[in-house]
């Protein structure tokens, strides 16, 4: 045992803080006892440099509280039934997803980004761009079609049996065309459809029949349209062709709606047809083309379904709430 070892264990010894110590000068001979006095120093430097380390490690543990998010404070969630409704994507041929499949959309990597929840506001958000198109149409959509009997097409209602859907929406986000102008969207309809009896009669290899009623977000108003017959006095077998119908002039409701959120009500009963928005303002239709409309049966839709070919353009609805009864 050198003198140098010796001093350099007595340094770290002090630095240690440990209580005073002496030792007779004597110790620095390298006789046996400066070889216990050694392992004494040493021994006591390593019980006080674990201590030092145990408390390094309690100070690194950090206690790790369960974090309890609550609904309606730290997240929200929208108030929308998927059980009787499938949707319509932008891509594939064009894909859908029908209950009870859709009911796991939050879950499901063929939604996403079409239709998704956004927690921060509860909102259900319908999301689409020009990309695949339904057999009727050369637009895009992601849309919610009702459906009765889930999972099927071939049960729909009448306008005498009645219909009333009403959601809370926003466009929070739709892009605009060359010239600066929004594109638009539609955001509700009701459809018509042919029964299997229909079909044949006319001649028709599909079910389809024309849109009654069609609600858009226009330039940030809500605007609607209607059907109307080109000849009021058309047989019953002409009123099932798709070109006796035409679009009525429409309808702009006055209120600026913007980006903000509003309620939409449509409520179709015999021979009738109304649209309200926000509760407060309303058109009604109540004349012989709702009258002789009675024939068809029908279907409700919600959601996105932009209405251009654009390049680039895109479009997002957010539904807060959506309800149908018949």
């Amino acid at each position: 045992m050198t003198f140098k070892t010796i001093f350099f264990n007595l340094k770290r010894f002090a630095s240690a803080g440990i209580l005073e110590f002496m030792l007779v000068f004597s110790f620095l001979s390298c006789d046996s006892s400066s070889d216990i006095i050694e392992d004494e120093v040493e021994q006591e430097v390593n019980k006080q440099e674990e201590v030092e380390e145990e408390e390094e490690i309690e100070e690194e543990i950090i206690v790790e509280e369960e974090i309890v998010k609550v609904e309606g404070e730290d997240y929200f969630l929208p108030y929308i039934d998927l059980s009787n409704w499938k949707v319509t994507l932008p891509i594939g041929s064009p894909d859908e997803v029908e209950p009870p499949e859709i009911l796991d959309y939050a879950t499901d990597e063929r939604l996403f980004p079409y239709m998704y929840n956004d927690s921060t506001d509860g909102s259900l958000v319908f999301y689409t761009s020009p990309g695949s198109s339904t057999a009727n149409s050369s637009y895009s959509r992601t849309e919610l079609r009702e459906q009765i009997v889930p999972g099927s097409n071939s049960t729909n209602w009448t306008f005498a049996g009645g219909g009333r859907m009403k959601g809370v929406l926003s466009v929070p986000e739709i892009t605009t065309d060359v010239n600066g102008e929004y594109h638009r969207t539609l955001v509700m309809q009701i459809h018509g459809r042919l029964t299997n009896e229909q079909r044949d009669l006319i001649g028709e290899d599909d079910n389809n029949a024309p849109p009654v009623l069609k609600v858009y977000w226009q330039k940030g108003k809500v605007r609607v349209l209607t059907k109307k017959l080109k000849n009021e006095d058309s047989t019953s077998e002409e009123i099932l062709h798709t070109d006796a119908w035409e679009d009525n002039e429409g309808y702009i409701f006055s209120e600026e709606i913007g980006s903000s959120k509003f309620t939409l009500e449509i409520i179709a009963s015999s021979g009738r047809l109304e649209v309200i928005l926000n509760d407060t303002d309303s058109v009604v239709y109540e004349d012989i083309h709702m009258e002789k409309w009675s024939v068809f049966e029908n279907y409700f839709k919600a959601g996105n379904y932009l209405q251009t070919l654009d390049i680039g353009a895109s479009a997002k609805v957010k539904y807060y709430e959506l309800e149908v009864t018949h």
